[in-house]
């Protein structure tokens, strides 16, 4: 008997008992859906949630493993070491320090969906799978494992079970867990010291009187919200060799995941394209306002607003979010028409946030977070429309 065929008569056996939903989650994620369809359907496909978070997956899997030889790039910089880029050293780093946040993130949310399930009885649904995976790539590289794993059980609770499980929440859990994060403990998700391994150890060191170099690592939107010149190329920053969240820096990677995502047709190019053209707008609008001479050089908000409005799209966790989160098909807009405001509005204000508020320059989590409350008030008149403008049609005829 084969390991499927045991799995199958313990799952059967299981039925009616507490821990059912548990051990029937195991087995559809080794396997087949929990339910299938047997008949009377007019449409078959091979797509599941299950393969559609799997997709999700494997589009964000270069930029995982991207991250891990940046971190230790960026360590060995900041100690004055010179080291390739694809070099063992550069990926033991990496891996060292984002695998435990990995297990962190995918131990802790799943254990969480495991119990809420087995108390109201009900299926444990696939939809962590891409939290999972989100969480660690949004995170700074050294942010301590408790705290990522309190803001995971609060994000999971707050941000989806309390709305019904997947597919019912209105809050995308991944941004729910890094709002937490900031909010709770700013000084690990902010600064010049988090996005460096090692960085805030030496900090600590230094100022308890130890005699050792400092790290220092400031993000490029850290350097242009307190007013510094950008010390990155243009390549640089395209291909992600700068400090950051560790899948935020490689817009090369995350551009190549968005064409998959799109092939694949679980990413929608309307809220990408148009997340773009809100975030080039804005861009525009502030670099016309510094060539009006209406913000000088010395001005508190002159560094970001003079940024080339292109550049924007390079920099932070723009690009990320608007391709992995902002796209996710539950907190996002439903209706075609919706999808292109609701995307419009988060490149907008993503870089308005990010030029307004130098304590928060990563704008785009919050833009997507504001955006989820509102989309379903985007489809509501959307559908109202439509409706109206059928009615007008119809009644035009019936004269």
């Amino acid at each position: 008997m084969g390991l499927k065929q045991k799995l199958h008569n313990i799952k059967e056996k299981s039925k009616g008992k507490k821990w059912a939903p548990a051990f029937a989650a195991i087995h559809t994620f080794l396997y087949l859906p929990n339910e299938t369809t047997k008949g009377g359907t007019h449409i078959k496909g091979a797509d599941d949630l299950k393969r559609t978070m799997n997709t999700v997956i494997l589009a964000m899997i270069p930029c995982l493993i991207f991250g891990m030889f940046n971190a230790g790039f960026q360590y060995y910089n900041a100690i004055g070491e010179t080291v390739d880029f694809l070099s063992l050293d550069t990926f033991m780093v990496g891996l060292t320090k984002i695998i435990p946040l990995v297990i962190v993130s995918y131990g802790v949310g799943l254990g969480v969906e495991f119990i809420f399930a087995i108390i109201k009885g009900h299926e444990v649904e696939e939809g962590y799978l891409v939290t999972g995976m989100l969480v660690p790539l949004i995170v700074p590289i050294d942010i301590p494992l408790w705290m990522l794993a309190v803001a995971v059980v609060f994000g999971v609770i707050i941000g989806k079970e309390v709305f019904g499980g997947t597919g019912m929440n209105i809050l995308n859990p991944a941004l729910t867990i890094r709002a937490f994060l900031f909010f709770a403990y700013p000084t690990w998700m902010s600064g010049d010291k988090v996005w460096i391994s090692g960085a805030v150890e030496r900090a600590n060191e230094i100022a308890a009187g130890a005699d050792v170099s400092a790290i220092s690592g400031e993000t490029i939107l850290g350097s242009l919200a307190q007013g510094h010149e950008v010390a990155y190329s243009v390549s640089d920053m395209f291909f992600g060799f700068i400090p950051g969240s560790v899948g935020e820096t490689s817009t090369f990677l995350i551009l190549l995941g968005g064409l998959f995502l799109i092939f694949t047709k679980i990413g929608s190019w309307r809220i990408m394209l148009s997340a773009v053209l809100g975030a080039l707008t804005m861009g525009l609008i502030f670099n016309a306002i510094v060539d009006a001479g209406i913000i000088t050089e010395g001005s508190k908000f002159y560094t970001l607003m003079s940024t080339e409005f292109w550049h924007h799209l390079l920099i932070g966790g723009f690009a990320f979010g608007v391709v992995f989160m902002a796209t996710d098909p539950v907190t996002a807009s439903q209706t075609n028409k919706g999808k292109w405001i609701y995307g419009f509005l988060i490149g907008f204000m993503s870089i308005m946030i990010r030029v307004f508020n130098p304590a928060y320059p990563e704008g785009v989590m919050l833009a997507i977070l504001l955006m989820n409350v509102f989309a379903p008030t985007i489809d509501h008149y959307v559908i109202q429309g439509n409706i109206k403008r059928r009615l007008k049609r119809l009644k035009a005829k019936t004269v």
